[in-house]
């Protein structure tokens, strides 16, 4: 395929990722996307990326795996030609106390959401530098961004190497001509989106500046902007969507109390 462009995004069945592709379908690139596992939920996707004009390949990939992510590339640029853009919209939620998850729990959480957001970098970079061409956009949330991130160490500390891998990669890539940016949402109305998982109580809207959640278009519309032409000379930057909030610092004015069983040794 030539004179296309091409643009991979993880997580692209649902949420953010999917809003993420659509925009960047109607952008006129072509959407590779992965996704855990199961293609129902993707065939939409597909249908949307379809109904813009654009191709589309979709496959399940363990974005923690290095070797998953890279036969995913390479079967991504095989249908797709060469990839200009990567958008890692790819992550999982377990908000509970750090000190009493099981360990397979904390490296869930870690090994998807920094992990794969390192592997898909390490995978598409190279090429990105050789062809002195790339955009990556790294998709976390402003869970780390408040004095409330109560049950969220996890994701706070996976959302933190998010955003000191992005910002030390994009001074590695900018003398090649390549950019790497973050973006940050808050609380958005999706399955999971902004760190928060789909079981989590409602924020109110008391508690964030526009009184309103956030849209995954929106996000959508700020990766469109950041991936084009008229961002050129933005590189290295975390760029919140929050709707005005770092973080929702408290529910109903009192901070949220996590409840859960100690494990043996430990003093509840």
């Amino acid at each position: 395929m030539t004179g296309r462009r091409s643009a991979i995004v993880t997580g692209g069945s649902r949420g953010i990722g999917r809003a993420v592709a659509v925009q960047l379908a109607a952008d006129g690139y072509n959407i590779a996307f992965c996704y855990p596992s199961g293609t129902e939920v993707a065939t939409e996707t597909e249908r949307l990326v379809h109904d813009v004009g654009r191709q589309a390949f979709h496959a399940p990939c363990d974005v923690a795996d290095q070797d998953d992510v890279d036969r995913f590339v390479q079967k991504a640029t095989t249908s797709l030609g060469p990839v200009s853009v990567l958008v890692n919209s790819a992550g999982i939620v377990l908000n509970n106390a750090a000190v009493v998850p099981p360990l397979e729990e904390k490296g869930a959480v870690i090994d998807t959401n920094l992990g794969g957001t390192f592997n898909l970098c390490r995978s598409l970079a190279p090429g990105f530098m050789a062809r002195r061409d790339g955009v990556i956009v790294n998709m976390s949330s402003v869970a780390d961004a408040s004095d409330d991130t109560d049950g969220w160490a996890r994701c706070s500390a996976s959302n933190a190497g998010i955003q000191g891998m992005s910002t030390a990669l994009a001074q590695e890539v900018a003398r090649y001509g390549v950019r790497v940016n973050m973006v940050a949402p808050g609380y958005v109305d999706a399955k999971m989106a902004g760190g928060l998982p789909e079981n989590s109580p409602p924020i109110p809207l008391s508690t964030i500046p526009l009184r309103r959640y956030g849209h995954c278009n929106e996000v959508a519309t700020l990766v469109s902007f950041i991936v084009s032409d008229r961002a050129a000379a933005i590189t290295g930057k975390v760029i919140h969507t929050a709707c005005g909030a770092p973080w929702v610092r408290s529910v109903n004015g009192r901070h949220r109390r996590l409840r859960y069983t100690p494990r043996d040794g430990a003093d509840g």
